[in-house]
């Protein structure tokens, strides 16, 4: 069954980190769209320069968990660090964990979950520079490709992101099997 993920991102994404898991979606017949404060397009980063750019299909001010099945949230230091400071943004994710609907944080991507307040308790993982920030919200941080603790999904780097799509898609098939 096809699934609506939304990817939430803004200039200064890590670009394989939201590039790769969205072709990873789709061509396992996920429907994947980008949300961003900003219209039009945004600019990844590419390791140690700015990316390409990725089209943005909807602002975040038009964005609805009611409306998807999952969110994805690509890491990069800019990235996370910039939405953190949009409110819409920090609500969005409270919305999605709320209605207990997948929401896949990779590398800096768990900033987010951290002002959300979505990781007490909660087993995660994430790039080591912001793993202080994760235990000081109440997080049980391990080091693995990918952590699962109910409907959180976390991942530390670009090299786990096979790990971390699997880790999201075989989430979204339990959501959707009868109880």
């Amino acid at each position: 069954m096809a699934n609506r993920i939304l990817i939430l991102a803004t200039d200064g994404f890590e670009q394989s980190e939201l590039t790769e898991p969205k072709r990873l979606l789709e061509e396992a017949g996920h429907e994947v769209l980008v949300a961003s404060p900003e219209d039009g397009s945004i600019q990844g980063w590419d390791e140690d320069d700015w990316g390409e750019e990725v089209d943005v299909d909807l602002s975040l001010s038009e964005a609805s968990a009611d409306e998807f099945d999952a969110l994805l949230l690509p890491g990069g230091q800019i990235n996370p660090d910039k939405l953190r400071m949009e409110a819409k943004a920090v609500q969005l994710v409270k919305d999605f964990a709320a209605a207990g609907k997948p929401v896949a944080a990779i590398c800096h991507g768990p900033w987010l979950l951290v002002e959300a307040d979505v990781v007490r308790g909660k087993t995660v993982t994430s790039w080591p520079s912001i793993r202080t920030d994760l235990k000081n919200a109440g997080a049980n941080v391990v080091d693995q490709e990918a952590a699962v603790d109910g409907n959180i999904v976390t991942s530390r780097k670009p090299d786990d992101i096979p790990a971390f799509t699997k880790a999201l898609q075989d989430l979204l098939a339990k959501v959707g099997e009868p109880a």
